[in-house]
């Protein structure tokens, strides 16, 4: 049986609803304690307002960590200095219109060069910033908090934070 292969926006469109989505999410940092969170913008998928650490959907036939690379350049066009495995997360969530979804996300701390770092999608972003883990802009994306809770402990060993 021959099947034709699903367009990208179609398999965007359902990521998340009709079947479970992976995300490679990234927390780039300086290692010196500053994290780069974007605000979302009306452009982007959802979460539209709040501040986020950045990731992307997992392509098919890419592996997580050529996933991260890419939507690392695709998103602030840098390569990373370091990069480490946090850990997953379930997100279950619902769109604006009450759709449930639910996506896998694959967290990495990224060590980056700031200097380098370059906003390459402008439309997707409303907003900017490095930010200490202990001053954060609000609202904050849905799930860092959550996040926080399972993983922040050993974000802040990463990032080299001092308590």
């Amino acid at each position: 049986m021959a099947f034709d292969k699903l367009s990208a926006e179609v398999l965007r469109q359902h990521k998340g609803v009709s079947f479970t989505g992976i995300s490679t999410a990234f927390f780039c940092h300086d290692g010196k304690g500053h994290l780069f969170l974007t605000k979302r913008s009306q452009q982007t998928r959802d979460e539209h307002g709040r501040w986020d650490p950045g990731g992307g959907g997992l392509k098919h036939g890419q592996t997580v960590e050529a996933n991260l690379l890419r939507e690392l350049k695709e998103e602030y066009d840098v390569e990373p200095i370091e990069m480490q495995f946090i850990g997953y997360l379930d997100a279950f969530r619902s769109l604006a219109d009450g759709q449930p979804t639910h996506w896998l996300g694959m967290y990495f701390a990224v060590k980056i060069d700031p200097a380098k770092l370059k906003i390459n999608e402008p439309e997707l972003v409303d907003d900017y910033g490095w930010f200490r883990l202990g001053e954060l802009p609000a609202p904050l994306h849905s799930q860092f908090n959550i996040f926080m809770e399972k993983y922040g402990q050993k974000l802040k060993r990463i990032m080299a934070v001092d308590e």
